[in-house]
Formats: structure tokens, sequence, C-alpha cells
């Protein structure tokens, strides 16, 4: 809701000030309040929390000053991943006529929810309902899921924290939970009664009311939950729903409960409850479309904690979704090994919510643990007890090579195997293989796609010089290099595998065209393989260029020839013809013309399908300082563009000498070792990777006679 403004906020709070994002929830400049000297620009408002008795001091400020503007904020519906300071809130709400929680007294909501819906606002608010639901959020979202349901059927009776504001303002007491757990026996006799407890309770730091009640026993029909754990699958569960207070009354009605309350919730009284307390005059019977209408969109307001600007109600269900689906995928303790020290920091953040410890070796990871390895690093078949997560970078990286240690923005966690590695199925080629991609999915990834190319981003997002399409040639060819020694060469390349070998094959097949080589950018700054041979190459091509952006010499040329370069992926992006001379995850597929049978990989698949597959479900992306959770492909794409027009970001020509001097001699000692033991490892299957005698791209093609 937009109110009238005119000058700035004044707050005299010290943590509503440490709100992120504060100005874009309020829409207006914050200032801080002194309460003797005032503020230091003109106010047009004073704003407080809820009904704290800071908010007392506060109102007394504004009345003294002749502010009649005062603004009661608090915490929205959908908050966070874990309750407090913590965890970095998407939602606020604010009332200038009261608090949604204060039964005692008007509210803005309860106008909000009186005003009737525009049948396209009744519309969005079923969906929004359905999108809820779907989601599986609720205000806190950090708890796991109940390892099982109590036996059916069962009453689910909330807790909450003793002396909670939304208790006594909600017209309640402590009796008043005592009177919900009674009426729960006696109105369903049948039903095993869970209690729940809030999970502030259950993180130790709050007492609750039921608790105290419970601990002297005398209710054998009553299981008390104290685990901590998402309070969703409880509520679907549940026959019905008694409350107080609590949001969770709300959320069951979300969910199509019968919902008892026994204080005055912001939600009782619309004649959607079984209310034990008499409704205020000012409440009527609504539908249950407007009580989610006015309370999540018209009322609550709502900020994207990675980019601080307003969202949508429905941008925040799919922010702490995905929060809670990253934060849930894996178990909660997890070992990591082969990580150098740099990549440790990062790894934690691409696991936040996760417990990592680290080992030198596999001798210490305890029986059956989860095993966490980066790339090929570990040979994790000496242990077959272990849950093997294979980690590597996505493919929308970074502004800045991997080698130069530039902070990843993407990294992929594939519990089969890894995208590069054709000799078995990955997570990403199971995905490509057997999921149902809906027509919100595709239209998100034609979304993303076009970004992408308008942007003109790419992996690594290097290159800063131009490339021109000589004049007066026809045919004209890009043939992309890679690291020799690198291991999507070793598994994913059965026939030829090095870059002389692939422009001998390309030349063979097309003689009269003009072939444009790119070396690897890791080669061309010496971090890895041998420059000087590289170089050589160019007496195989027509021309060979190292430093335009691979974005700007795709759109120039007719196709692209690859070994298994993420290049070809991101040609064909650009809708360019993709020749693949060895076993990328994206060929295959029925996308490009390829010289090895991949006979794994049957379905023919849209390019929309593959960019929703490898860009969408298959990485997970973080920003670069690691905070506000799990970002989404689509934040990344911008995330990308103002990195990368940061000027004093980029290394300056020291930094970059001091950098590749300093990293030089390890990686390719590396390398090398990677080399040496070039053996596929012990176990793996390779039956759905051509053999070299089934892959054509090493056939020389005899030149026409002149």
């Amino acid at each position: 809701m937009s109110l009238p403004s005119e000058g700035a906020i004044g707050v005299l709070s010290h943590g509503i000030r440490r709100i992120e994002h504060l100005s874009a929830f309020l829409g207006e400049p914050v200032v801080p309040v002194h309460p003797l000297r005032g503020a230091a620009v003109p106010l047009s408002a004073v704003a407080a929390w809820g009904r704290r008795p800071t908010a007392r001091k506060a109102q007394a400020f504004a009345n003294s000053r002749g502010i009649e503007r005062f603004l009661c904020l608090e915490d929205g519906f959908l908050r966070s991943l874990y309750p407090g300071s913590s965890s970095p809130t998407c939602s606020l709400v604010v009332d200038d006529r009261g608090i949604y929680y204060d039964a005692s007294q008007p509210s803005r909501l309860e106008e909000l929810v009186s005003a009737p819906l525009l049948p396209s606002e009744q519309a969005r608010a079923r969906q929004l309902i359905e999108r809820w639901r779907g989601a599986g959020i609720s205000k806190y979202n950090y708890a796991p899921a109940p390892a099982s349901l109590p036996a059916q059927p069962y009453v689910l009776v909330v807790d909450q924290t003793a002396n909670d504001a939304s208790v006594q303002y909600g017209l309640a007491d402590g009796g008043s939970f005592h009177r919900m757990l009674e009426s729960a026996l006696q109105a369903y006799p049948d039903c095993r009664i869970l209690v729940k407890e809030h999970p502030e309770v259950a993180l130790g730091r709050k007492r609750g009311y039921l608790g105290q009640i419970l601990d002297h026993g005398g209710y054998p029909r009553v299981e008390r939950l104290q685990e901590d754990v998402h309070v969703v699958p409880l509520i679907c569960g549940a026959r019905a729903v008694f409350v107080v207070t609590s949001q969770v009354g709300f959320e069951a009605l979300l969910h199509g409960k019968t919902v008892h309350t026994f204080g005055m919730p912001f939600y009782a009284g619309w004649g959607l409850t079984i209310d034990a307390l008499p409704a205020p005059g000012r409440r009527h019977p609504v539908s249950v479309e407007q009580l989610a209408f006015g309370t999540l969109v018209r009322y609550t307001r709502y900020v994207q904690p990675h980019t601080g600007s307003r969202c949508e109600v429905e941008d925040a269900i799919d922010y702490l979704a995905l929060q809670r689906q990253m934060a849930q995928q894996f178990p909660r303790r997890l070992h990591a090994v082969g990580f150098s020290r740099w990549k440790r920091k990062i790894l934690k953040d691409f696991l936040q919510g996760h417990q990592v410890v680290f080992h030198r070796d596999l001798r210490s990871v305890p029986q059956g643990a989860t095993l966490l390895r980066w790339g090929q690093s570990v040979d994790a078949t000496v242990r077959p007890d272990l849950a093997v997560i294979t980690v590597e970078d996505g493919f929308l990286r970074s502004v800045g090579l991997g080698a130069q240690l530039v902070r990843p923005l993407s990294w992929v966690f594939d519990r089969s195997g890894i995208y590069y590695d054709a000799t078995s199925e990955s997570d990403l080629e199971r995905l490509l293989a057997d999921a149902e991609f809906d027509v919100a999915t595709l239209s998100r990834a034609a979304q993303l796609r076009k970004s992408i190319i308008h942007a003109g981003l790419t992996k690594y997002n290097v290159g800063s010089g131009n490339w021109t399409r000589p004049a007066g040639v026809g045919c004209v060819i890009l043939v992309v290099g890679q690291v020799e020694a690198d291991a999507s060469l070793r598994f994913g390349a059965p026939g030829i595998r090095t870059n002389r070998a692939l422009l001998e094959a390309v030349r063979a097949e097309a003689p009269d065209a003009y072939l444009v080589y790119k070396p690897h950018p890791d080669v061309m700054s010496g971090l890895r393989g041998n420059r000087d041979e590289e170089k050589a190459l160019a007496a195989l091509c027509d021309e060979l260029v190292t430093d335009c952006p691979m974005d700007r010499l795709i759109a120039a040329v007719d196709g692209i020839h690859v070994l298994t370069s993420l290049a070809g992926f991101e040609a064909l992006l650009r809708g360019k013809p993709v020749t693949t001379h060895g076993a990328p995850f994206y060929a295959g597929w029925g996308l490009t013309d390829d010289r090895c049978e991949m006979p794994r990989r049957q379905r023919r698949v849209s390019l929309d399908m593959l960019v929703a597959g490898a860009l969408i479900l298959y990485p997970r992306y973080v920003l670069r300082d690691g905070k506000h959770g799990f970002a989404t492909p689509e934040i990344v794409v911008d995330h990308i563009l103002s990195w990368r027009d940061e000027a004093p970001a980029r290394a300056s020509g020291l930094r970059r000498h001091l950098i590749r001097s300093l990293l030089r001699p390890w990686i390719r000692w590396r390398d090398g070792a990677a080399g040496r033991d070039s053996r596929r490892p012990r176990g793996a299957d390779t039956a759905g990777l051509a053999h070299p005698q089934h892959c054509t791209a090493h056939r020389r093609v005899p030149a026409p006679e002149q």
C-alpha cells in the first residue's frame, strides 16, 4: 500500500535502523532520531516496532513534534529462512492505523481485508494460495520436515512463546492455551492431540505456554512435539488445527483446514474460523481469497534480499521456496575431501544450512557418510560405503577465470556423476532424459536465454578485443581450443583429445572454410598448458584469435566445432550450428551434429529444455558476498552485468601478473599429475560412451582433386 509522504521517516530504534533495505520497504528515506534533539531533516512520519515499550516513546516524540503520521512496523507473514536478525527478512508490514495482531483497536489490515476483490484480484488470490501450498513454505523455513507424521488421525495444537505480544493484544492469556487444549481433547475424542512448539522454544531461546502445562503430565492422548521440524507437513496431515493467535492458523486456512481459535488473531472473526471469542464488530464474513489477498498483497511489503528492490509476494514465495529447497537437499552433516583452502569458504556458502567437515583424505571420513569431492580429485570407489557428491563449476560462473581464483557464482552438486564425465550418467543427464518440463519452466528458460544473449554473457566473461569477419570469405568456422589436461577431455572425449587433432579434423571436413581458432584463455594467460604450442597452431587455421569475447566470435561465424568445450553450449543458445567431436553434456540430444555415438541419450530435447536443465534446475547460485542465501540464474545474470561494469573489481596488470606467477607452478604440477593418470575411475560405466572406433571426428577426409 502506498502512503503519502513529504520528507523522511524518523526512527528512534537502533534495531529498526539495522533492518536491511529499510528504505526500500518504507518507500521513503529513513533517518535516525534523537528523542531530545530530533532529526537533522524534516520528518513526514515516525516509525516504531509494533507494541513494544520503545513504540510508546516514539509515539510520544511524534506527538510532541506535531507529527501526525505514526507507522507501526512488524515482520511480514513470509519472513525468512531462519528466525531472528541472522536471516534477512523479505517482508515487512507497515500500518498507519494500528497493527494487525492488536484486536483491541482497528488496523489498516482490517480495512484492506474488508475491501471487495476485482475479478482479476480474485483470480490472483486463488493462484497465490495454490503457489503457497505448492511451495510448502511458512513464516520460517529452516527446519527439516518431520521424519514421519504421527499416527492418523491427529489434531494439531499450536503453542506460542510466553509473553508474546500477539497473545496479549489478541485478547488472550495463559489460560487461553489451557482452554484450547481441553477443547481439542473434547471436540476430537478419536484423535491424538499433537502439540507443536514454537521454533524459538525448540531452539531453546524462549519458553512456551503449553510446555508448562504438559510438564505436569495427565494427558495420555497428547503427543508433545519438541523436535524442531517444519510445520507445513504437520498442517497438511492434521484433521484440524487449534491455535490461540499463532500465524499457523492463517497458514492452515490457506491449506484448507478447519481452524479453531482461542484468541482474536488477524484472521479470526471473518467467518473462516471457529472462534472461542466474539469477533469485533468491524469484522464481517469474507472469503479465504479476500483474506489472503488483503493480508499478503495489499498489506505486506516485500523486498528481494539480493537486490534490495521491492517485489511481489509471488517473488517472496519463490525466494523462500528456493532457500528451503537448497537447505534441505542434502543431509545436514557433510564431509569434504579435495578442496583447496580457497574453495572451503566458498563451499560453505554454497551449502548454507549444512555443517561441512573437511578432511585431508578419505581415511578419516566416517562410515556411511555423505562425501563431497571437487571434480575427480578423489577416487571414491575405494570407499563404496560413502554417498558421493561431486562438485564443479557451473555454466554461468564469473567475470574472470577460475584459475586466477576469481570467485564463482555457480557450482553444481551431482550425486550420480558429473556433467563432463560421459562414461557414466550424471544428474544433469538424468534431468534431460527424464524430467517433465512444464510450460512455466520452459517459458522461464526461453526468457533466461534471451537475457543471456542480450547481455553477451558466457561462462567467464573475459576478453576485451574485437574481431571482424574477413570480407569476401564464404563459410567461417570457429574452432575452440581447450586445456588438454582438463578432465572434460579425459572423461568426455573418447576419440581425439588434442587441439591440434581437432583443427586437423575440421580442416579435413571443411577444406574450403575459413577457420578461426580460439585457444583457451587459461593457456594464453600462461596458467595452464603450453602457450607456445597453442600459438604454433596458427599454421593449421586461417586466423588465431586470443582476446575477443566468446559471444562476439560466436555471433560473427557460421558454425562452431568443439571437443567438449562449453562454447558449444553457448553457441547453441545463440542459434549457431554446433559440431561436437567429443561427448559434452549438451550433445546427443538432437541439437548438435555429433561425431561420437551416445547411445544412452535417446530423448530429443528442445533448446529451452536444455537451458532449463543446465541453467535452472542443475546448478546452485550464490552471489559474491555469500549473503542472502541462494540466488536464481536471472539474478546472477544481472549480477554479472554489474560486476563486469565495475572497473575497480578487475585485477590490475600487476595483480594479474602476481596471481599468474604464484599459481602457475601449482596448476602445471596438478595438470601434469592428471595427465599421467588419465585412466577412467575404477568401476566406471563405459557402456554409454562411444569408444574411439565409434567416433568419426579423427578421420581425415581427402581433399578434392585440384
